[in-house]
Parts: structure tokens; sequence; C-alpha cells
């Protein structure tokens, strides 16, 4: 599924956040944004899913304009997944992750043999299988993420929306997430804040900076000292990554 972002604009009491951006992810492709906090990355993509403030532009989802796309038929081929918002009621993991397959159904429908299969195989997709039964308040942090992104998983999208979705996980728990949305094969769209890993897994990168996309490519023609201090007010050199793709940053402390 495509993505194409034209010329977005999105103002909050007055004050421009998200200033004329333009971006596009291809059928398939892994692309991140990233940029320092308070650049806007979040409202942006907001925007891009429905559920942020009104904006001026266009976003089209395979060329369709967002605006004509039913929420129900968004949620059948898009599949978001937040920065992590503890829930207050408690269920087990496998309940969580069968609400997935809401947008396949009908108000009064049951679940069918076929959405219990998808949910047994997400749930052993991102490693929770052991965990299915257990309270969804009992898990760590990097477990109850990766049970979001089994929800999302379980709508059987065609494009993925992550915001933050590696944000205070530890090391561990953010290689996981992302190698494994890397392996999906399908069309992703991240805001990241790590920007080595980051381009260890994507395809493509977008830097914002005060609402503008101030840099786009691939992260091994982008990242530079330049950028770093351009962006992020600090020194940095960088070099390829002696692990296999993507880069390393040596900062200056």
């Amino acid at each position: 599924m495509r993505l194409e972002v034209q010329n977005v604009s999105v103002t909050i009491h007055n004050k421009p956040i998200v200033k004329d951006v333009s971006l596009n992810v291809k059928d398939g492709e892994f692309v991140g944004i990233l940029g320092p906090n308070g650049s806007g990355k979040s409202t942006l993509l907001r925007a891009i899913y429905g559920l942020g403030h009104r904006y001026d532009g266009q976003i089209l989802w395979d060329e369709r304009d967002a605006t004509e796309i039913s929420r129900r038929d968004f949620a059948r081929k898009v599949a978001v997944v937040s920065q992590f918002n503890s829930l207050s009621f408690d269920f087990t993991v496998r309940e969580i992750v069968s609400l997935g397959r809401s947008p396949h159904q009908s108000a009064l429908s049951k679940e069918t043999d076929h959405d219990e299969s998808i949910v047994s195989d997400v749930i052993q997709k991102v490693g929770l299988s052991r965990f299915e039964d257990r309270s969804f308040a009992t898990l760590s942090g990097g477990e109850k993420q990766r049970v979001m992104l089994a929800r999302a998983l379980a709508q059987e999208p065609e494009f993925l929306v992550l915001d933050e979705p590696t944000n205070h996980l530890d090391i561990t728990y953010q290689i996981d997430i992302l190698r494994l949305v890397r392996n999906l094969g399908i069309s992703c769209l991240a805001v990241l804040h790590d920007i080595v890993m980051a381009a260890h897994y994507v395809d493509r990168l977008y830097f914002l900076q005060e609402g503008t996309i101030v840099s786009e490519g691939a992260p091994e023609d982008i990242v530079t000292p330049e950028l770093l201090a351009d962006v992020y007010g600090v020194e940095g050199m960088v070099r390829p990554s002696t692990a296999g793709n993507g880069i390393s940053i040596d900062y200056v402390y």
C-alpha cells in the first residue's frame, strides 16, 4: 500500500506545528521520521492516520484521498501503534490482540475459526505465545508494546503506522520490535528517536525540524556531521557500521 502526503500543514492554537510537509511511502517500504523533541513528528503522524487536528494539504492512500475513506475501511488496511499508554482495563493478552479483528467483524458477530487462527499466529510471531492467557497488567513494558503490535497485526494491515514504538524500551526489545517490523514486508511509516537504530532497519529517513522536512533519503546518504549539527545541535563523526548495514555515530562529548 502506498502513502502520499502532499503539502500538509497543521496549526494548533494559532501556532504552526507542521509546515508544508510532503513525503511518500512506496509499496512495501519501511520509512522513518526523525527529529528533535517538539519538531512536530507525532502531530504529523496523527494527521496522517486521521486522529489529529485538522490539516491543510492532501493525504492519499493508494491515490485515494484520506477524507473519502471510511474509518472501517481504513482500519481494514492501516494499523496504528501509537505511543504506549497504560490501559485502564484488565484483559488477557489474547483478548487484547483479538480486538484487532474488530474491523473485519460486524457488531454482533462472534469470533470465527479464521479470526482465532490469525490471533494465534500473530501472538506467536511477536513471541508472546506463553503469555497469551496472562493479564496485560502483569507484563513488562517491552512485552506490552509487543502486545500492541500484535493487535495491530491482527488487523491484517497493508500499511503499519508506528509512533515511537521503541521509546523507553530496553535495547533488546528495541531490536526485537524493529526487526519484526522490517521482516513483515508491508509498508510502514514510523516515528523513531534513535538515529543509529533507525538507519539499520529503514529504507529511507525524513528529518523534521521545527515542523519542516530538512532532509530525506537513504540513511547512509543523508546522516552526516552537518545534519547532526544543524538538526540536533551536536557534534558527531558518522561512519559505516562494522556490524553490517547502517551507520555508527561517534558523538563528541
